[in-house]
């Protein structure tokens, strides 16, 4: 089961040490994985760290002025994934669960609108290194 929906995941970036991939949902949400199995950030080596949390700012600074969401939701649980990654959502009042996580309890049919997922993942591929 986790294979499959691993496969559904779409890659935007990726080196040697991380990989991008965009969550398939009504938000925009992005996700940062270590490419090594690293379990725990102190698992990771310091040039992967580095990159986690220059991307976790530049990611949370670029929905901020692109899609001027209520909040960005950062979270960093892998449970059910046990290997390194973060979560990155920008989250609008009119969501489907807001103020809720986006694994919480549904609070009503999403209406939020936002400018396009495409734009905003060139512009940020253009501020990549």
């Amino acid at each position: 089961m986790l294979l499959c929906f691993t496969l559904y995941m779409t890659v935007i970036y990726q080196n040697t040490s991380i990989r991008i991939e965009i969550e398939e949902s009504e938000i925009p949400w992005l996700k940062i994985f270590a490419q090594d199995e690293s379990k725990e950030m102190t698992d990771c080596d310091t040039e992967t760290k580095q990159q986690i949390w220059a991307l976790l700012d530049l990611i949370e600074t670029e929905m901020l002025t692109y899609f001027k969401p209520e909040k960005i939701n950062i979270a960093s649980f892998a449970n059910y994934v046990p290997k390194v990654h973060w979560h990155i959502m920008a989250r609008f009042k009119n969501d489907s669960f807001y103020p809720e996580c986006m694994w919480g309890k549904k609070q009503r049919d999403g209406t939020a609108t936002f400018a396009s997922m495409d734009g905003f993942i060139s512009q940020l591929l253009s501020k990549i290194d």
